[in-house]
């Protein structure tokens, strides 16, 4: 099977943001498929959020400061066995526990608060969450820190949903 390779290098010249087309990549995935990523930079961050998901590296230069980073997926045995159901699998968690309303709030305020619950939770007990935005930085921040997320945006597209499965607390 051949890798998947994604160059978000246009992108980042052009001033954009490539976590979300990255992370529609690794949803694209067959079993045992690796993704071969190219950008203009180590990308340090996004290798936490891979390992998080599974998945190991093998990032090297290959000129003019451009980075190819191989992500090979790993075991997702561990993975499905964890409290509440299977993190990469929303429709095997319990139903949420907490909600919270935060379609009123500026940033950083939703994070803030999100974060904050996310604390104060066991292992894969779940929050449902109103925003009034997409919360792109947020997402970066669930997935580092272990936690499982599934969101999208309400019929008119004025609120945000967002579930989000308590990882394992380090």
């Amino acid at each position: 099977m051949s890798d998947l390779e994604l160059d978000v290098r246009p992108l980042l010249r052009n001033g954009g943001e490539p976590f979300g087309a990255i992370m529609e990549a690794v949803g694209k995935l067959a079993p045992g498929q690796r993704l071969r990523l190219y950008a203009t930079f180590r990308p340090d961050p996004l290798l936490g959020v891979m390992a998080s998901k599974g998945f190991a590296h093998d990032a090297s230069e290959i000129g003019g400061g451009d980075w190819q980073v191989v992500f090979t997926p790993g075991q997702a045995a561990e993975a499905a066995a964890r409290p509440g159901g299977d993190p990469a699998n929303p429709e095997s968690w319990a139903d949420p526990a907490y909600y919270l309303d935060c379609t009123e709030l500026d940033p950083p305020e939703p994070m803030v608060r999100i974060l904050g619950q996310l604390e104060a939770m066991s292992e894969g007990e779940v929050l449902f969450a109103l925003l009034g935005r997409e919360p792109v930085f947020l997402f970066i921040e669930l997935e580092t820190r272990g936690h499982a997320h599934v969101g999208n945006f309400d019929e008119d597209g004025s609120t945000y949903r967002l579930m989000v499965r308590a990882g394992k607390r380090p």
